[in-house]
C-alpha cells in the first residue's frame, strides 16, 4: 500500500532543456542525461537533437539542443540543484551571461507549476526561444504554457519567422 502512495506521488510532468555549444556537444547533453539518471531521475521521453544559432550572439559557436520529460520526487530547487551540480561536473564555467558552455540544463515546466522566488517557473523565457518550443512540441503537442494557457503550436507559430527557419533537427 505505501509503494503505490509513493508511485503516485511521483511528478509526472517535468520538462528539462538541456543545451550544449562547446566540445562534443552531443555527448556532453548523453551525459547530462546519463548524470540525471544517477541521480535518481528518470527519463521518460527524449526529443530529437536540435542544432540552432547561439543567443543572444550568433557569432558563438552553435547550440545542440534537447528536451527531455522526466519524473523524480525532487522538489523544484532541489532538482534545480542536481541540475547545476552536474553542469559544474560535466565543466560548465560560471563566467559571463550566455557564454558558451559544454552544459546547460534549465527547468522548463514542473508539472504545470507556477513558482517565483529562488526559481521562476514556467521558465521565464522560454515561450520566446525555438530550441525550447519546437523539441517540446515534438514530445507533447498538447503542451500548453502554465501562465498563459497558450497552445504550444499558438507559441511557435508567434515566433519570428528567421527562429522557425533558423533551427534545425539533426
Amino acid at each position: 500500500m505505501i509503494k503505490q502512495d509513493i508511485l503516485e506521488n511521483r511528478v509526472r510532468s517535468i520538462y528539462l532543456g538541456i543545451g550544449s555549444n562547446l566540445g562534443n556537444k552531443k555527448v556532453n547533453i548523453e551525459k547530462a542525461k546519463f548524470n540525471l539518471i544517477q541521480n535518481g531521475i528518470k527519463i521518460i521521453q527524449t526529443s530529437s537533437y536540435y542544432e540552432s544559432l547561439s543567443w543572444p550572439n550568433p557569432k558563438n559557436p552553435k547550440f545542440l539542443n534537447v528536451i527531455i520529460k522526466i519524473s523524480t520526487y525532487l522538489k523544484p530547487l532541489d532538482l534545480l540543484e542536481k541540475c547545476k551540480k552536474i553542469e559544474v561536473i560535466l565543466g560548465r564555467k560560471r563566467s559571463s551571461k550566455n557564454a558558451p558552455r559544454k552544459c546547460d540544463i534549465d527547468l522548463i515546466d514542473y508539472n504545470q507549476y507556477r513558482v517565483k522566488n529562488k526559481l521562476i517557473l514556467p521558465h521565464p523565457r522560454m515561450h520566446k526561444r525555438n530550441f525550447v518550443l519546437i523539441p517540446l512540441f515534438e514530445i507533447n503537442k498538447n503542451w500548453s504554457h502554465p501562465i498563459s494557457k497558450d497552445h504550444i503550436k499558438t507559441l511557435i507559430l508567434s515566433l519570428p519567422n528567421r527562429d522557425i527557419r533558423s533551427i534545425k533537427q539533426i
